[in-house]
């Protein structure tokens, strides 16, 4: 039985009392008491406020699945949850986003090698991609069976959207152009589990999608009667997912540097990078990869005992397994740069004055609102967080 939760004495109640009274037995086992869908402010809807969705109206504007995708995802049982243009548009740019990789790959098949067979075999990150696959099944699975359907949606998005979009397809463009293993038998397993994973939030975009890719034997006709993915321990690969998390990691520092000091992209960064023996080699294996998607060039990896002191302009990112020293003469305007960080400094210093004053208020502290108070408390350890990082960047320019 699912319902909203405001009508649990009115009607659920009810039902199992007449059930009970008329056949002995309670008519359900399990009560799903979902949320109230609210405004965007918070506000309940009502046709006298004015503030009702119109879903026929959102369908028609974003898609019946950015609509599904916009009421249930992130949602936990019995908590409100609030819809506004920026969700529907979430939801509609996800789905976008399943068509273009979609897109990219049936236009890509007709060049398609002939992949490995065992896991071992493949290159590290197909057995990445396959070990995060694996573990967001099991997890789905399990949030499934405990009825968190929002935070399952959750996952299965994070991680199409993240790291089979955004990291598995950019390397795999890498890798096509450089001849070698293709990456596209993994590439179609990966995005055709997936969709089943998807299918039961988003069932149009994913039916449309799981029919264009290619059928294994013994498919059925429809994603609606095909099985639910199950995941397997055997595909798990802690050491690939170290690798490439360290490959992310070192390609994501990298694009921050060149946002923070507004490197233009017609501009290459050189990297130095600086690993145990281990990863040191795991790592020169993807130099093109992260060249091609740090915008980094030339980018070379060393042992970590060959790491000195960075030279002057030269600065460093210390990162869980590696770090990458990045020179920054020529590249970018250092002497503008200390100036506009130490203005930086100084406005975010004169902004946690002024909110930790406010927090220091017991006239402030007793008057306003809970939520207001907490607010204030966030906005702080986001700004001396802020602080901190412009801080140890202007230390590290003023050497």
């Amino acid at each position: 039985m699912e319902t909203g939760y405001d009508i649990l004495f009115f009607w659920v109640a009810r039902m199992i009392m007449m059930g009970l009274e008329n056949t002995g037995e309670a008519p359900f086992r399990w009560v799903y008491l979902h949320g109230l869908v609210r405004d965007e402010k918070g506000e309940k809807m009502s046709k006298v406020k004015g503030n009702v969705l119109n879903p026929l109206q959102a369908i028609d504007e974003y898609g019946c699945d950015a609509l599904r995708f916009a009421l249930t995802t992130g949602s936990t049982p019995g908590n409100d949850s609030k819809i506004s243009a920026q969700r529907l548009e979430a939801g509609r740019n996800f789905t976008n986003k399943l068509w273009n990789a979609a897109r990219f790959l049936t236009m890509s098949l007709e060049n398609a090698g002939q992949g490995g067979d065992a896991l071992a075999a493949l290159p590290v990150e197909d057995r990445w991609i396959l070990s995060r696959l694996n573990r967001v099944t099991a997890d789905v699975k399990r949030l499934l069976e405990d009825f968190q359907f929002g935070e399952a949606e959750r996952q299965v998005y994070e991680f199409i959207w993240d790291e089979y979009c955004d990291w598995y397809i950019e390397i795999s463009k890498v890798r096509m152009r450089g001849g070698g293993v293709s990456p596209l038998p993994v590439l179609v397993k990966a995005l055709e589990t997936s969709l089943r994973l998807l299918h039961p939030f988003m069932p149009f975009v994913t039916e449309e999608l799981w029919q264009r890719l290619p059928r294994q034997a013994g498919q059925p006709d429809s994603i609606m009667i095909a099985h639910y993915p199950v995941a397997d321990d055997k595909a798990l690969d802690p050491e690939a997912e170290r690798v490439m998390g360290a490959v992310i990691e070192i390609v994501r520092s990298i694009r921050n540097t060149r946002a923070q000091f507004r490197v233009p992209l017609d501009k290459w960064m050189e990297a130095r990078i600086f690993a145990e023996d281990g990863m040191k080699d795991a790592l020169a294996q993807h130099v093109p990869a992260m060249e091609t998607l740090a915008r980094a060039r030339p980018v070379s990896v060393h042992p970590a005992k060959q790491r000195q002191a960075p030279d002057k302009d030269t600065l460093a990112l210390v990162l869980p397994e590696a770090e990458v020293l990045l020179p920054l003469a020529g590249v970018v305007d250092l002497a503008a740069e200390r100036k506009r960080l130490a203005g930086e400094v100084a406005n975010t210093e004169k902004f946690v004055s002024g909110v930790e004053a406010r927090l220091n208020d017991q006239a402030f502290l007793s008057r306003a609102p809970e939520d207001v108070v907490e607010k204030e408390r966030e906005k702080l350890a986001s700004s001396r967080d802020k602080l901190g990082k412009l801080t140890s960047l202007l230390s590290q320019l003023q050497k």
